[in-house]
């Protein structure tokens, strides 16, 4: 089974070719349009070997009453008539920009931390100086400032064992806002990076 990850969204290197595409009756391949227009829409897909399309519908048949035909009938037309590919260019491009801006002000602002993960996606990790701080500390400041962004522990087995960083959804701001975003991001970080080792200094 075959699920090409963030394949929509490849930045710097053309895609990596589906081995579905180099066996198909031996590939399942999975996509969603969670990421290229919206999860609330529930649409997915599956293109499998032919010969498991009625074994298929048997399972399937009583799930796929609740999936909207209006809205399948809609994304097949976006895809038939090039609309969809459109799109997901446009966005490819977009979303680009906004990781370009992110990394530049990361390098510029915070230089003792690593962005890693910008290959592909909506999302980078903001590794930041190891021992520098608590990752639900940090969280809860950056909240008080209204800048709401997600630990990397909850996606460890052992979550103690996470380094400390950040994972950074570049795609949901609005474009008017998004600079001030990111700007908002790291002139916090900074401030937290230079108040911690003060506090720790007064400590008993």
């Amino acid at each position: 089974m075959e699920d090409d990850y963030d394949g929509e969204f490849r930045y710097d290197r053309q895609p990596v070719g589906a081995l579905q595409g180099m066996a198909p009756e031996r590939v399942l391949y999975v996509g969603t349009a969670s990421k290229i227009l919206a999860p609330g829409l529930r649409l997915a897909w599956l293109v499998l070997p032919t010969g498991l399309l009625t074994s298929l519908w048997e399972v399937t048949r009583q799930d796929e009453s609740y999936v909207s035909v209006i809205d399948q009938l809609v994304f097949a037309r976006f895809m038939q008539t090039g609309a969809l590919d459109r799109h997901v260019r446009r966005c490819r491009t977009r979303y680009r920009r906004r990781r370009d801006l992110l990394g530049e002000a990361v390098a510029g602002q915070l230089p003792h931390a690593r962005l890693s993960g910008i290959a592909a996606g909506l999302h980078a990790v903001l590794r930041l100086s190891p021992g520098s701080d608590q990752e639900s500390a940090l969280l809860d400041y950056l909240a008080g400032r209204g800048i709401h962004v997600e630990g990397i522990s909850p996606f460890y087995r052992q979550p103690a064992q996470a380094p400390l960083a950040l994972v950074i959804g570049y795609a949901t701001p609005a474009d008017h806002a998004y600079s001030g975003a990111v700007s908002a991001l790291t002139t916090a970080l900074r401030e937290r990076s230079r108040r911690l080792p003060a506090a720790r200094t007064r400590q008993p």
